[in-house]
Formats: structure tokens, sequence, C-alpha cells
């Protein structure tokens, strides 16, 4: 289905923000080749025509691939070549990827091709254009990568659509690629010399999970942030653990910006308490909260920076620099850079979980606070949120499981030619499921600290009363026993929608 959106984002292959491939992705904001992109294209694509003509060997545009590198192959096979390579590649298995992921691969390998350094020709990257902007939507299976050479099986699976093969996503339907791109008022192409290759010699499918992730997480680090003033006021907690002059001896950017929201948050509460006054310290969960959201902001922001500059990378072999005339094979596809941000990126969200959990632990334990045993006021006869910290429990026992990394695994490809491999898509999938997961233990300590909090008086802080006017505006305080699952989905909702970013 054709987008509404009137906002059209330019591609060139040089500026493509993380939060312009979300809104690609989420919003189906449509795209287009900048004039100075088109020029660079057709530059790339006259060098690869003159190679063919000149019966140059260089790889993949004469040649065989992977350890067939070395067959050479006559000029009138080499479109042939290239189906073939589509359709050999193909191979990918287990469930597709959900549709905001196909647009944001499609994106980023549109925006590397404008580049203009991969031979490609303007009438084939214009037919991918036109399928994002019209909705069609390749069905790409998320098992098959290894992340070098680059996302070989899921691009297959994105350029088989435009050969009228594989399936696609049209207006709700899954429909076979020709009748996709028919609906849609688009005809498929045949692929010439490097096409293929082109297409799918990249690490772009890593890098839209990786996009996408990112902004999940930036949106769940601001919501903890805020859910965690919660469990302060709702603790007595201490905010001078958060005072500007402890951070700036120790001055990690990210630690201090998290006890600046911190404060920001409580600002104006009535309660919280002074040091001595109900105890002198508070636990780690409490008083450690700068440092331990603080050291996932510093990760994020690293992560951010090298995700941004991958989204504005050539990463296909071999490369065509027309200004010199030079063909370079190397390795620009291989997805270390990638690999290494997810599971490093992985492992910071997965430690908001982590502190979380054992926020919501202290809410619900009557040994931990002053507070009703599980945030029930009929305890026995009801449960409360006894078992809402069981599932936290287990979903944080999950992420760990996730967190071992996937980047330090290699298996040898292609007859040993592509002997070290990223796994870097692996590692990009991993972490979109602890970001999701996060979200959730997060969702069940906001339910909980709002829970505790209408047990205690008193004024809360700025940010902490709006976050849970919101919460209680969309769910009751838990009076009696009722079914949490649907409580836990809502509250969740709220993180995810970014109601929380105040």
């Amino acid at each position: 289905m054709k987008t509404e959106s009137t906002t059209i984002v330019s591609l060139d292959g040089f500026q493509l923000t993380i939060e312009q491939v979300e809104a690609i992705a989420r919003r189906f904001e449509p795209v287009a080749l900048s004039e100075e992109a088109i020029r660079r294209i057709r530059e790339s694509r006259h060098m690869v025509e003159q190679m063919v003509e000149q019966r140059q060997v260089a790889y993949g545009v004469t040649t065989g691939f992977g350890k067939f590198s070395d067959v050479v192959i006559s000029a009138e096979d080499t479109s042939q070549l290239q189906e073939n390579l589509i359709m050999s590649h193909a191979c990918g298995v287990g469930e597709p990827y959900p549709v905001e992921v196909v647009r944001a691969i499609m994106a980023l390998r549109i925006n590397a091709l404008a580049k203009g350094y991969s031979g490609i020709r303007l009438e084939t990257l214009t037919l991918m254009i036109e399928m994002v902007n019209r909705g069609v939507h390749p069905v790409i299976p998320q098992q098959g990568s290894l992340g070098a050479s680059g996302d070989l099986a899921p691009l297959a699976h994105l350029v088989l659509v435009m050969l009228g093969k594989g399936e696609a996503e049209y207006g709700g339907r899954r429909l076979p690629g020709t009748e996709a791109l028919q609906a849609a008022g688009l005809k498929p192409i045949r692929l010439e010399a490097k096409e293929g290759l082109a297409l799918i010699n990249g690490t772009q499918a890593m890098t839209a999970l990786l996009c996408l992730a990112l902004a999940d997480a930036r949106t769940v680090l601001e919501s903890a942030e805020v859910i965690a003033a919660m469990s302060v006021e709702a603790l007595r907690g201490i905010p001078k653990a958060y005072d500007p002059k402890l951070h700036a001896v120790r001055p990690h950017p990210g630690q201090q910006e998290s006890a600046r929201r911190l404060l920001l948050h409580l600002q104006g509460s009535d309660r919280t308490s002074e040091q001595g006054e109900l105890r002198v310290q508070d636990a780690y969960s409490l008083r450690c909260i700068p440092q331990v959201h603080g050291a996932t902001r510093d990760t994020l922001e690293y992560v951010w920076q090298t995700v941004q500059r991958e989204c504005n990378s050539v990463t296909d072999n071999p490369v065509l620099f027309a200004e010199t005339g030079e063909v370079i094979s190397g390795g620009n596809f291989h997805g270390q850079p990638m690999a290494l941000v997810a599971d490093f990126l992985a492992i910071a969200v997965a430690e908001l979980a982590n502190i979380s959990e054992r926020r919501t632990e202290r809410l619900v334990n009557p040994q931990l606070s002053n507070l009703p045993a599980f945030l029930t006021p009929y305890g026995g006869l009801h449960s409360g949120y006894m078992i809402a910290q069981y599932v936290a429990a287990s979903i944080v026992s999950e992420n760990k499981v996730l967190c071992h990394p996937a980047s330090v695994d290699s298996i040898p490809s292609s007859a040993n030619q592509e002997d070290h491999v990223s796994m870097g898509t692996t590692a990009a999938r991993k972490l979109r499921t602890v970001v999701d997961n996060t979200r959730k233990v997060l969702a069940i300590e906001y339910l909980a600290a709002a829970q505790a909090i209408d047990f205690g008086e008193g004024k809360l802080g700025a940010g902490t009363e709006k976050a849970y006017q919101l919460l209680r505006t969309n769910i009751p305080r838990l009076e009696h026993d009722r079914e949490m699952h649907a409580d836990m989905v809502q509250a969740e909702q709220l993180i995810r929608a970014k109601s929380l970013l105040f």
C-alpha cells in the first residue's frame, strides 16, 4: 500500500540518519535519489559496461563468486550469472522479518548503492525505490546470514522479487513476487553484469536491525529513568546520591546525564528522604542508578555513532572507483564492526533489566521495604505482584543467555575461501530480543512502583507525577487480584509508544 506521507527522504549515500531509517521503516516515509547520486550511479555503471566490453577479469563481473572467483564467465553469460547468483543465494530459513525491518534493509541498500561505487544501473535501483514507496515488501527469512560476505541470503530474497520471483507482502497480503509487483503497477527487471552482486553484497540486514534496536533502546533507557525515579519515591530513597558534585568527580558523560535526569524527575517530591533520616545509604539498585544507567547511556552513544557510519558506507565487493578506473577487491562486506557493537549493546541494555528487576524485588519484598507484602492489601487471599516479579526474573535470566556474544564465533564457508565470518546478523537479531525483553521488565517495575506509591502519601516529583498519572489513566490500582497479563501488556505499550519521554 502506498504511503500518504509527504516527507521525502533524499538518499545520496552520505547523510542518512538512524532517525530517518526509523521513519522510512515505521512511518512509511518515501525515498528518492539526489541528483548528485544519480550522476555517480551512471558514471559507475559506465565503468562496468566498459569492463564487460573489454573482457577485463573482475571478480563478480566476469568471474564466478567465492571459491569460483577464478572461473572466467563469457560476456554473453554475464546476465545469467547475476540471476543465478540471486536464485542460488536465496536460501534463508525461519520466520520472515517484520515489514519495518524489510523497509529499513531496502532503505539502507538504496543509500549504499547511491554512493556510486557499485556499478548498478539506475533503472534497477529505481525499481527498489518504487517498491519502498509503493509498499511492496519482499518476504525475507530471518535465518541464514553469516554476516560476511555481508547479508547474502536475506538480500537475495529481497532481490528475488525484483526479478518477479520469490514472495512479497503487498496491501496486507502475501503474494508471489510477480503478482505483488503487478498489483503495485511495477514490472520486474533482468539483471545485467555486476548487478546481482551489487545488490546482495552488503551489511544491510544487520545494520537495519541495529538501527531499529538503537531507536528502541534509546526509548527504553529514557523510560527506565523515570520508572526508576518512581521506585526511589516508593521506597523513600535518598536522592543525595544523584548530586552533581558527586558525579563531577567521576565525569563519565552518561553517568552525569542519568543523575541529572533522575533529579529532574524527582524535583519537588515529598516522597524521598535525606541521608540518615531513615537509613544512611540505599541499596545499590537505587543508589547506583546513575552509574549503571549511565554506562548503558555511554554504550548506546558509542554504538549509535558506529552504526551511523555504517548507514553511509560502501559495503559490497568489488568496489569501483570511476575517478581512477580502479576495481579493488576487498572486505568491506565483513560485518565485524556491526557484530561487536550489537553484542556490546545487548549487554548494556540487559543491565537495565537486571537492575530494574532488583528494584521490583525491593518493592514486593516486605523484608526490604515498609510496604505490604507483594503490594496487596489482602495478602494471603490475594497474591498481588508476587508472580509479576517471577516473570521479570525469568526474562532477566533469558537475557543473560541471549547476551552470550555471537561475534566470537566463526565458521568457515565457501570451501574455506571465506574463512572468517562475523555472525553479525545473529548478534543483531539477539539484540532486538534483548531490547524487547528489557521493555517488558521495565513495564513490570512501572506497575509495581505505581502500586507502591499508592500506599504512601505526599507530593510526587515533576517527572514521576506525569508517569504515575499516565499509568493510572490507563491501568487502575490493583485492589483485588485480576489477570495481570493485560496490565503488563498495556504498561509495556506505554513505554513502546514513547509516552514516558518527558
